[in-house]
């Protein structure tokens, strides 16, 4: 110590320096301010220089007058000094060095001078004051202490206690009673007491208690009470028994302590006359029975809630009631007074916090705010110590507010000038207080304010080292909010205003810091107190009240009872209510409207109750057979939809809640951003659209909104802005498209191996639909800047983000639409020209600009290879274009227009409407139909602009460097299939873009055999679907139909539309196409071969899907079907097929998969609806005239035989690119036909139906045949004739179409002949259809028997067989195993098919290899047939035009006999109707697509003899009204019909030779 306040340095030094410099320290010490601290410095350093002077380091003469220098600067020195000699008597007088001693007592004896004697009498030892000569001897200056002590201490003195006499006490209360506003201090007062005191003999402590009463009376007087008490005290503790006496006194049974008591006790308390640990155990209660109530109240608080949540019998009921009344009588009786809380209550009220402080301390938390008076105390307090700061920096504008006088005293803590400040006192006190700050809502708005202003300031504060200490504060107040705000509100009485004063502070924090809170609030908060396990059992009860009541007639009272209840407890209200949502989803609307009272905080926390409900983890997202999604799961997905659109809810914390559900590879929450989308933007997404709902979704935002949805949801214009503007303030909307887009992948790889299939299929659909539908909503809110900032390019997006191709361009697609018409309006705007031909220039220019960039970063997403075939080019505008840019839906805004109309004219014609409404309504009307008009018009002249576009870009699309069949192939696979079922309306774009390319007349695009693959084989693309990627796919297929048919059903359409196009060439010339050679292309007749072989491959497939019993294959398939019901099937016996299978699912499905079977039923009701629009197959297309010559297996491989149904194309071979295959079956054919040439003896009789010879019938099946049909054929004429078929009455156009091509030949009475007769036995057939399915294997049997005893071969064609004769059926069965072994592929395909097979394998090899011979093969045949093909078109002509005449007469001749054989006909149909369906039924899946067309066919040949002999009785029939222009064009249709067969049987024989 000494080296810390005197260097030895000094001593050694005292001379030259020392001295000096321990003046020159003395002097710095003796500046400082008095504190303890100074006098422990100063004593040590004197006791260290005395030390040194005893121990002879230093002179006694030298220390003694340095001293006396020293005495000199302080006036308590001598006094120090003495203190310091007073330890060193002790400390020397132990030593045993008695040098030491003698050097002490001449130091003090030349000190003597410096300090008085009356001070080393009192402090010195005896024996030391003896040798310094102070006193004469040490033992009788200690027997004169003993006695003054004893006569002090011991000697009792009379004192009068007031009952001897009382005029000194009448005096004393008289002094302390007197008027104190004068002149009057306590120190006057005082004097008078100690002169009553010696005058009177009063008793001191009586005196002092008589102050303290008179105190009590007067316990305003504190200023003159307190230094009087102060003055007159002698000890603490005496003070501290008599006010305990006092308090003692009071804790009678019936006793109540004087709140003035309780202020005199807080008073002395905070003058430190008293201490709180001497007065505390004065108190009652106890703190072990405080604990103990504490304890007593939570579990009452407990049970109360239990008995609220229980459901009770009556007798229960009864019983409860009255233990409660017992209960609440013994509350009744006064409770002992609790003297603590008094004396907390006090200490507040004066301002004494430290002392309030420590008695809340040994009481369990918040038990005493819990009582209202100490609540309230303390809430008092708060106000005076904010108030300075909330009149500064927190009063609302406009708001006055009255000011609070502050605590007069000088102990009350400080008022806060600074936020800062707040943390000194004030935060402290609010922990204190707890919820029971609901006691104050004044109080309770003042720290909300404070609280509003300091996040603005903290906010605004852009200096980082500010900020970082704002931080304590920010943590602060979100602890306030936690555990005094939150729980209070929920104890205050549905106080509006104060939710809404918390919502202005709480929308300043982030949503994270938010939902804690109200995490917190919601499931710890309640379990604190006692009071809030009441209120929260209190408010379920009561909502429960109101759910059970909750209907849409009373949304609005019940509505207000809601919101009434939310304004405190919202959490608990919103958490059951979304559990009644969860069970009941019909609560959904009425929840919805009757939420229109709440309070934005009570939106908020309504968000974070879904989220909450949503991330249970206790609840399983599938139902638990692991199929679907789960019920609660929608329901709250549908509340989602509704609420976020109905109120103004921030949806932040919800979107960002699926993006990381997404993160984490769980993609079930996708269903609730489907519904916030649809509902707020109002974009629907959905398979289930109408015709006329598609049609409308191709034109403008305005089109699309009007017609394009199912429900139309009007006034989304502010819901979706908050929608975007939250995707764009958190940087949301490019991560959800990216995460949904990787996430469909992830359903499959990631998520789908331990799912149930049909839950995969249904999550990728969601999470597709959810990416389509989002894309959408961001493509038409999203300004050009804010789109183009937030998307990259392609590129990036698939190469970086792994982006699947066809989501990167639907992200990409809007980019470039916004692109183009910018630029485009920016090449406009800089030259100005009006003529329409500029403006197509500049658009072209501006499509160059933008595109260049894409058309390379495309070449990056694929193998060099694949650009051999496809342009980069052609790839970014099919994926870039939609259907906006190819058409324009007229007809979909004619009818919005209409609807318009006849809007504005009810609402003219509606009389009850004000006028006001009536005017506003009309105006909206008109101003929509004007938009409509104006928007169909700017997407006219944009299409417009597009096609010419393509125009001249269409040379450069195709390369072709390979085959033909691998650009097809390419475009298919890169383009086609990924799109078709991306969306509905890619779908229908797809088609329709195949069919722009094709009208273009795109170079090296075969449009044939990109219709053959799309049709041949659908099995594996529709088994590869999901649910609805398969309702997407069928309409695709729909829409290529709808095409084809068109095509097929007029020849004039198809020679306008495919006559003269690339598309449809059968072979291609090195030079390139020829456009004006028309041996190059498949004629008409050709292609309705080719349209046949396709709805065959259609039936074949759709037959494979539905017999294989997988899932996913039957209800893609039923569901593909369904969609192309309007164009297929439209020939009868593929129709059969197909309903004898459905039939079969029907049956098969119906307990096990429901969903299949109403799938199937569904179909199957419709395909019998569009039965009557289906059509014999000899009327599809047409069929062959009995063969003369060869079959056509001996046609060339070339165009010189395009009259010929052989010359049709087919996809058979082509396909597999090969083409030493098609050469061999060349040669087979040609081999089989010489071989069939040599019978052609019969040919003449037989009617070949694909191509291979038959032989005919017995002569009794004829003869059986013909008296058949001579008895029958009047009502068989009438029921074939067109204009009384079932087809004609139902007046179906399709049919219509499709007859006028084939009017020529199949109207002529022998046609009408071979028709009749073919449906006769179609009947007789159906009669005998019992038997039908023992009998197939049988009479393929016999066929084939009889076809090796006539001697005719038969040839065996690529994928084709041989049809079997019609014979005598017997009545063996045939084995399971045989039936099982019959597939579809392995019998003949329908008409023509192996010949069409042949020609098109040709026509492939010949346009993969560009053989330059393929044009020079018999060049004499093909004049000869140029020649012959003029001369026969001529003939149709002329034959078209009778024909019409003819069918008007033909009309009304048939029209008596209709009206008489109507009946007959109808009683055979039913009575064949069940045996048809039982034969349908009954046939073998492989046979049933062409069953009837064998049967046809085989019926046809059997009778050709009886042709002539028929026709008789038939002209007889309707002879008297048929005409004589009718026989000369039936004779003249056979000789032309016979020489055409001659000229074909010579040529052919003419080439074998």
């Amino acid at each position: 110590m000494a080296a810390l306040i005197l260097p030895s340095d000094w001593i050694k030094n005292w001379d030259k320096s020392g001295k000096n410099e321990f003046l020159q320290f003395f002097q710095d010490l003796a500046r400082k301010p008095s504190s303890r601290e100074f006098v422990k410095d100063l004593q040590t350093a004197l006791y260290e220089l005395c030390w040194h002077v005893i121990q002879g380091n230093l002179k006694v003469d030298v220390a003694a007058s340095l001293l006396a220098d020293v005495m000199e600067l302080r006036d308590d020195m001598p006094s120090i000094l003495a203190d310091v000699f007073c330890i060193l008597d002790i400390e020397t007088g132990c030593l045993e060095e008695k040098h030491k001693r003698d050097l002490f007592t001449q130091l003090v004896g030349a000190c003597l001078i410096c300090v008085p004697d009356g001070m080393l009498k009192e402090r010195l030892d005896p024996e030391t004051l003896e040798s310094l000569g102070l006193i004469k001897q040490a033992q009788q200056f200690n027997q004169k202490i003993v006695k003054i002590k004893t006569k002090l201490f011991y000697k009792q003195q009379k004192f009068n206690l007031l009952r001897e006499e009382n005029e000194g006490y009448a005096k004393l209360i008289t002094e302390l009673g007197q008027d104190l506003s004068g002149n009057l201090t306590s120190h006057i007062v005082l004097e008078n007491i100690k002169s009553l005191i010696g005058c009177f003999n009063l008793d001191p402590n009586r005196v002092l208690d008589i102050i303290l009463e008179v105190y009590e009376c007067r316990s305003e007087q504190d200023e003159f009470f307190i230094p009087l008490i102060k003055s007159y005290m002698c000890e603490h503790q005496t003070l501290c028994h008599m006010l305990g006496f006092k308090f003692k006194f009071h804790q009678e049974p019936n006793g109540e302590t004087p709140s003035s008591l309780y202020h005199i006790a807080a008073a002395l308390l905070q003058h430190n006359l008293i201490a709180l640990e001497d007065l505390y155990v004065h108190l009652l209660p106890l703190d072990s029975s405080i604990v103990e109530e504490h304890k007593r109240a939570i579990l009452e608080a407990k049970q109360i809630a239990r008995k609220l949540t229980m459901v009770l019998v009556p007798s229960e009921k009864t019983e409860d009631k009255e233990k409660e009344k017992e209960k609440e009588e013994e509350k009744n009786e006064k409770p002992p007074d609790n003297q603590k809380l008094g004396l907390l209550e006090a200490l507040l009220r004066i301002g004494d916090w430290q002392h309030a402080q420590s008695i809340m301390d040994q009481m369990p938390a918040f038990y005493a705010t819990s009582h209202k008076a100490i609540a309230i105390a303390l809430c008092q307090l708060l106000h005076l110590i904010v108030e300075p700061l909330y009149r500064r920096a927190a009063v609302p504008k406009g708001a006055k507010g009255g000011l609070t006088m502050p605590l007069w005293n000088k102990q009350a803590p400080r008022p806060a000038e600074s936020f800062d400040d707040l943390s000194r006192d004030v935060f402290t006190m609010l922990c204190y207080l707890g919820p029971h700050l609901s006691h104050d809502p004044i109080l309770f708005a003042k720290i909300v304010r404070l609280g509003k202003s300091f996040m603005k300031e903290y906010q605004s504060e852009s200096r980082q080292d500010t900020k970082d200490k704002m931080d304590s504060l920010l943590s602060c107040f979100l602890s306030i909010a936690d555990q005094v705000l939150l729980p209070s509100l929920s104890l205050m009485e549905c106080n509006a205003c104060m939710s809404e004063e918390l919502w202005g502070f709480f929308k300043l924090f982030p949503y994270q810091y938010r939902y804690r809170l109200y995490g917190q609030w919601k499931n710890e908060t309640y379990g604190n107190h006692p009071l809030l396990v009441k209120i929260k059992a209190q408010t379920v009860d009561r909502a429960k009240y109101i759910m059970k009541r909750l209907t849409k007639e009373n949304v609005k009272p019940s509505g207000r009872q809601i919101g009434k209840l939310s304004h405190s407890n919202p959490t608990i209200l919103f958490d059951y209510i979304l559990s009644q949502i969860q069970w009941y989803d019909n609560l959904i609307t009425p929840v919805v409207d009757s939420l229109k009272y709440l309070t934005s905080l009570n939106y908020d926390v309504l968000a974070y109750c879904i989220i909450e409900a949503l991330a249970n983890p206790e609840k399983e997202k599938m139902k638990h057979d692991d199929t679907t999604i789960s019920s609660w799961l929608q329901s709250l997905a549908s509340l989602c939809g509704a609420v976020f659109r109905k109120y103004p809810i921030e949806l932040a914390g919800l979107l960002q809640y699926v993006t990381n559900q997404l993160k984490a590879g769980k993609s079930f929450d996708l269903l609730i951003l489907k519904e916030v989308v649809q509902k707020m933007a109002g974009i629907e997404i959905t398979d289930e659209m109408t015709v006329e709902q598609l049609e409308a979704m191709t034109g403008g935002e305005q089109l699309k909104a009007e017609g394009g949805y199912f429900g139309q949801i009007r006034n989304t214009k502010k819901s979706s802005q908050r929608l975007k503007d939250v995707l764009l303030d958190h940087e949301l909307a490019l991560p959800l498209c990216l995460l949904m887009a990787q996430q469909r992948n992830g359903v499959v790889f990631s998520e789908g191996g331990e799912k149930h299939l049909k839950l995969v299929g249904k999550l990728y659909d969601q999470c597709h639909d959810t990416l389509v539908q989002f894309g959408g909503f961001l493509a038409s809110n999203l300004s050009t800047e804010d789109y183009i900032k937030r998307v990259p390019s392609v590129d990036v997006l698939c190469n970086q983000f792994h982006t699947p191709h066809d989501a990167a361009f639907f992200l990409s697609r809007p980019m470039y639409a916004h692109q183009i018409l910018s630029k485009y309006d920016e090449l406009k705007k800089a030259e100005k020209g009006n003529r329409q031909q500029q403006k197509v220039h500049k658009y072209i220019a501006a499509c160059e600009q933008i595109m260049a960039p894409v058309h390379e970063a495309v070449v990056s997403l694929h193998l060099p290879r694949v650009w051999d075939d496809l342009r980069p080019q052609f790839y970014a505008t099919f994926w870039s274009l939609t259907m906006y840019d190819l058409a324009v839906p007229h007809n979909a805004y004619d009818r919005e227009v209409n609807k318009l109309k006849m809007q504005i004219k009810a609402i003219d014609e509606n009389t009850e409407m004000p006028l006001n409404k009536k005017k506003k309504e009309k105006e909206r009307c008109t101003a929509l139909q004007d938009k409509l008009q104006e928007e169909e018009k700017k997407q006219l002249e944009h299409v417009q602009r597009v096609l010419h576009r393509l125009k001249l870009e269409k040379d450069n699309w195709l390369l072709a460097k390979s085959t033909k069949n691998e650009t097809i192939t390419k475009f298919l696979q890169l383009c086609i299939f990924p799109r078709c079922v991306f969306s509905a309306i890619d779908a229908v774009y797809c088609a329709r873009f195949v069919e722009l390319v094709h009208q273009q007349k795109t170079p090296n695009f075969c449009t044939l055999l990109c219709y053959d693959r799309v049709f041949s084989d659908i099995i594996y693309t529709v088994a590869s679907c999901t649910e609805n990627e398969s309702r997407r796919y069928g309409r695709f297929l729909c829409c290529m139909l709808e095409t084809v048919t068109r095509w097929h059903s007029d020849r004039a359409i198809y020679e306008k539309e495919c006559g003269n196009y690339p598309g449809f060439l059968t072979i291609f010339r090195a030079s390139g196409f020829d456009g004006g050679n028309k041996a190059d292309q498949l004629d008409y007749e050709n292609f309705r071969h080719v349209v046949h072989k396709w709805h065959y491959k259609l039936t074949k497939a759709s037959v494979h899907c539905l017999e294989t019993g997988e899932y996913t294959h039957i209800r893609n398939i039923l569901i593909v079907l369904t969609k192309i019901l309007p164009w297929y099937p439209k020939v009868l016996n593929l129709g059969q097929a197909l309903e004898c299978r459905v039939h079969k699912i029907c049956q098969e499905e119906k307990e096990k998969r429901p969903d299949l079977y109403a799938l199937a039923m569904g179909y199957s009701g419709q395909l019998k609806g569009r039965k009557v629009h289906m059509v014999p197959e000899n009327e599809f297309h047409q069929k062959e005239q009995p063969v003369r010559s060869a079959t056509p297996g001996t046609l060339q491989n070339g165009p010189g035989n395009t009259g010929k149904p052989a010359a049709a194309a087919s996809a058979g071979k082509a396909e597999e690119g090969a083409v030493e295959d098609s050469d061999k079956s060349k040669d087979k054919s040609q081999a089989a036909q010489k071989t069939a040439s040599k019978n052609s003896t019969a040919a003449n009789k037989v009617s070949s139906s694909n191509g291979s010879s038959t032989p005919n019938s017995t002569k009794g099946s004829k003869e059986k045949e013909d008296k058949e049909k001579t008895t029958k054929e009047k009502k068989e004429k009438k029921e074939k004739n067109p204009g009384s078929t079932p087809e004609a009455k139902a007046g179906g156009k399709d049919k219509q179409k499709e007859e006028k091509p084939t009017d020529s030949k199949e109207k002529t009475p022998k046609a009408d002949k071979d028709k009749r007769k073919d449906d006769k036995k179609e009947e007789k057939s159906k009669i005998d259809g019992k038997s039908a399915e023992k009998e197939w294997s049988k009479e393929r049997d016999v066929s084939n028997d009889s076809k090796t005893k006539e001697g005719s071969k038969v040839e065996k064609n690529a994928g084709a067989g041989s049809m079997k004769s019609l014979v005598p059926r017997s009545e063996g069965v045939e084995s399971e195993r045989e039936q099982k072994r019959r597939k579809l592929d392995t019998h003949s395909s329908p008409s023509h098919s192996s010949a069409v097979k042949d020609n098109l394998n040709d026509f492939k090899d010949s346009a993969s290899k560009h053989h330059p011979n393929h044009s020079t093969v018999l060049p004499k045949s093909k004049e000869k047939d140029d020649e012959k093909k003029e001369s026969d078109k001529s003939r149709d002509r002329s034959k078209e035009r009778e024909k019409k005449e003819d069918r008007k007469d033909r009309k009304r001749d048939f029209s008596n006999s209709d009206r008489e054989m109507s009946q007959e006909a109808k009683r055979r149909k039913d009575e064949n109707g069940m045996s048809s369906s039982k034969h349908s039924k009954s046939a073998s899946p492989s046979e049933s697509p062409h069953s009837n067309d064998k049967d046809n066919s085989k019926r046809s040949k059997s009778t050709s003899k009886d042709k002539s002999d028929l026709a008789k009785p038939e002209k007889t029939s309707g002879g008297k009204k048929e005409s004589r222009h009718d026989k000369e064009k039936s004779e003249k249709k056979r000789d032309s019909t016979g020489a055409k067969e001659e000229k074909k049987h010579h040529k052919s024989s003419e080439k074998h030779r």
